[in-house]
């Protein structure tokens, strides 16, 4: 058995967007990453939270969202390395991440998805979150977006 520990961080400095960036590079599904100025836009001026995956000491994914607004948390970004997979790891983030809006006080968590991410639509779905938008995207029916809602209440 492993040794897994979820680390929650509030307050995320230049080190850590640094961090996320280069560990979002190894992640195969973020085909197309973002620039720092983009971190900094959604989570300056916001509540967030950031969630890091260690097992056995090594960083092996995150999870990072940020509120919308007092009663919403916008679930943004997050993944696991591929060597880190099967081991529970998304579920344990997310869980940890509606446990932390629920006592923060929000009453929803949204996200989006695409119709190529199945193992994180099957999770939300388990989880009791809601598909409640869809938005086609031309070319090729995986990249469809999702947005679902649990509500926390």
């Amino acid at each position: 058995m492993y040794s897994i520990e979820i680390k929650a961080i509030t307050e995320i400095d230049q080190q850590q967007i640094d961090e996320i960036m280069a560990l979002s590079a190894q992640i195969p599904e973020f085909d197309s990453g973002y620039q720092k100025q983009e971190f900094e836009r959604r989570l300056t001026g916001n509540a967030c939270l950031l969630l890091l995956a260690f097992v056995e000491g090594e960083l092996a994914g995150f999870k990072l969202g940020y509120a919308l607004d007092e009663q919403c948390f916008y679930s943004w970004l997050g993944g696991v390395l591929p060597d880190y997979r099967s081991l529970g790891l998304a579920r344990s983030m997310l869980e940890a991440q509606e446990r932390w809006a629920t006592q923060a006080g929000y009453k929803q968590i949204q996200v989006k998805t695409r119709n190529q991410f199945r193992s994180m639509l099957n999770m939300l779905i388990s989880h009791q979150y809601q598909v409640v938008d869809f938005r086609a995207e031309p070319g090729h029916i995986a990249d469809n977006r999702l947005y679902l809602e649990k509500s926390m209440y």
